[in-house]
């Protein structure tokens, strides 16, 4: 297998990019259990809206053509993606996120064949490395909305894991709470989860952590 580099991309080489970086979209979800066939137009279009978010960064792993991303963006307290929170925020969490220096993790894929390499690890730490934020988020679909309880706080071995959970919890993140299944749905689903994409939405986790020293 190639030898797999790691680059940051500037907003306009992303913009560059984006092709590509739908191609790894559509093949990393494409063979996920239960996953539906991820709507390429429909990335494409929040990727397009994505890029033009405040602090939006972004990191590629290359092997002769893209394998794996990384992105994400600072969100504000007061717009859009904190709407579908349920439940009040702890009063530290509160005030970090009230600082206007919260960042959103908004996708992190790999391709199927690069998987279990250590990348997205890399992807993740790399992206992480240079951040000016006080709070790091990330939403992922729930793996059974059955299960659990949508409280605020990290609830143990409440229900079944995804792979994004236990990519999260092993990279020292805690669960806050849940989001609605109807708010910003175009604003990406981070690390390993699915946004909508002209389907029922699913029910979304919160996680968070502070950024790598």
């Amino acid at each position: 297998m190639a030898e797999v580099y790691l680059r940051r991309l500037s907003r306009w080489q992303a913009e560059q990019q984006r092709s590509a970086v739908a191609d790894v979209y559509v093949t990393a979800y494409r063979g996920a259990a239960g996953a539906e066939y991820r709507d390429r137009q429909g990335f494409l279009s929040r990727f397009e809206q994505h890029v033009q978010r405040p602090g939006f960064d972004m990191v590629v792993a290359d092997a002769g053509g893209l394998v794996g991303c990384a992105y994400g963006f600072r969100v504000d307290r007061t717009g859009e993606w904190w709407s579908g929170f349920g439940g009040e925020l702890p009063t530290d969490i509160e005030e970090l996120t009230a600082s206007g220096r919260t960042f959103l993790l908004a996708e992190l894929m790999v391709l199927p064949a690069h998987r279990r390499l250590g990348i997205a690890t890399l992807l993740g730490k790399r992206l992480l490395s240079r951040l000016d934020a006080d709070l790091v988020v990330a939403a992922v679909e729930r793996p059974d909305d059955s299960g659990g309880d949508d409280s605020g706080g990290d609830d143990g071995d409440s229900g079944p894991r995804s792979a994004a959970e236990e990519t999260l919890r092993a990279w020292g993140w805690s669960r806050l709470g849940v989001l609605d299944p109807r708010a910003v749905s175009d604003v990406g689903s981070g690390s390993g989860s699915r946004a909508g994409t002209g389907r029922e939405a699913a029910a979304r986790e919160v996680w968070i952590r502070r950024p790598l020293q």
